[in-house]
């Protein structure tokens, strides 16, 4: 037990990604909108991912490449294909949860002076996004992957604790009880929104690309990360992405439910209001704790997207053209970090049009995702001693003939 817990990684890399803001912003508002009505979605869609998320280390650790050389042997449309959709998507993806954490900062930490370039007038919160893209490029550059597998490290023990003493807090405020009635949304708005939390929790599906890229990297480094010390990993690190959007959905309803509180559709003003409402609700002393719980959710988020996406784009770079090309790791993290910067001073006007059409690209691939992820590790590209058990098998029939229906629900909603 104690080598595995030695071993622990990238499934923490995976849960820092995961947990943003699925669990901050959609799970705070599942239970603010409808008190605990939602638990039944948040635990079937986690259920029904869980085998195509779980693949991508299971794969990696098996074969000794990560999902994109499988994805290659598939066919190299397929790899096309993921290339094109993650280039298409990372940035606005980048800005939108480093925009939440600038908005969180300038909240905790204080505001900069706002100064003028020529006729642009740049507020605090763009200062602070530059800031914070600034600090994950240096951490990812300067200390690379071990320095990120370290720091995840106390990142996510950090936001576990910090999430379940806001729990306890509220618990201890509130003399109400509460309602575990499971709800259906029978109205348009309310379906719109169920099939936006339900289409981002845990994460969108092609996570579990970085997540099998993670582990051939942890593997290189320790040389004893096993497939069954990585599916130890992985279930510790989706464990906790359960729980932690169990506790936002719990706060949510504790804190904000049915007290007529509407929420900011502005990322940065809606981080304010967050940590305003949980003060009021359970005094000034909680602040602390709140925002440490909110800002390491987003951060983590922020780092590790900012990782995973050049890893991504960089090794399917290799892969597609040539492996001496220069569109390497570097390239990639300073192309992303450019474009997010681009999009946030030039193109904020449209950031809700970007989300909306990054938002409908995730929930319409994810049965791609699934089943070639499905089919990869079934096939004889995979040892037979790490293709999937009879029940795993099952479960992912299931998963796939759920996000099927749950894509055309979701376009038949548009």
């Amino acid at each position: 037990m104690i080598t595995k817990l030695k071993h622990l990684g990238p499934g923490l890399l995976f849960a820092g990604a995961a947990i943003g803001v699925s669990h901050l912003v959609q799970s705070t508002r599942a239970g603010s909108d409808f008190g605990m009505g939602l638990l039944w979605a948040l635990l079937l869609v986690n259920l029904c991912k869980y085998p195509f998320f779980q693949f991508g280390p299971r794969y990696a650790t098996a074969t000794g490449e990560s999902l994109l050389e499988g994805y290659k042997k598939l066919g190299k449309g397929v790899l096309t294909f993921y290339y094109i959709l993650n280039f298409a998507t990372m940035f606005t993806i980048q800005t939108a949860v480093t925009i939440v954490t600038a908005g969180l900062a300038a909240h905790l930490f204080g505001n900069f002076s706002s100064f003028s370039m020529g006729n642009t007038v740049i507020n605090s919160t763009e200062i602070w996004t530059l800031v914070i893209l600034l600090v994950c490029v240096c951490l990812l550059t300067l200390g690379k992957y071990k320095l990120l597998d370290r720091l995840m490290k106390v990142i996510i023990i950090t936001l576990t604790i910090s999430t379940f003493a806001a729990v306890i807090i509220a618990l201890s405020n509130t003399n109400e009880p509460i309602s575990f009635t499971q709800i259906i949304p029978d109205n348009g708005l309310d379906i719109a929104f169920l099939i936006a939390f339900m289409g981002w929790m845990p994460a969108p599906l092609d996570v579990s690309v970085w997540q099998s890229l993670w582990a051939v990297q942890k593997n290189k480094d320790t040389k004893r990360y096993t497939p069954e010390s990585s599916l130890f990993d992985f279930n510790i690190g989706y464990l906790s992405t359960i729980l932690i959007g169990c506790g936002f959905l719990l706060l949510g309803t504790l804190v904000m439910y049915k007290s007529g509180e509407s929420f900011s559709t502005s990322a940065a003003v809606f981080s304010g209001q967050l940590i305003t409402m949980y003060t009021k609700s359970l005094g000034s002393w909680a602040y602390i704790i709140i925002g440490i719980a909110a800002f390491t959710t987003m951060f983590s988020t922020t780092l590790t997207t900012l990782d995973a996406s050049p890893r991504a784009m960089a090794k399917a770079t290799q892969l597609l053209f040539k492996k001496g090309t220069r569109l390497n790791y570097t390239f990639w993290i300073s192309l992303l970090t450019l474009g997010s910067v681009f999009i946030f001073f030039f193109l904020a006007s449209e950031m809700g049009l970007l989300i909306q059409l990054a938002t409908i690209l995730s929930f319409i691939t994810a049965p791609f995702f699934a089943v070639i992820n499905y089919i990869l590790i079934s096939s004889n590209h995979t040892p037979k001693a790490w293709q999937p058990s009879k029940k795993l098998h099952l479960l992912s029939w299931i998963g796939i003939s759920f996000l099927i229906g749950f894509s055309i629900w979701y376009l038949t909603t548009l």
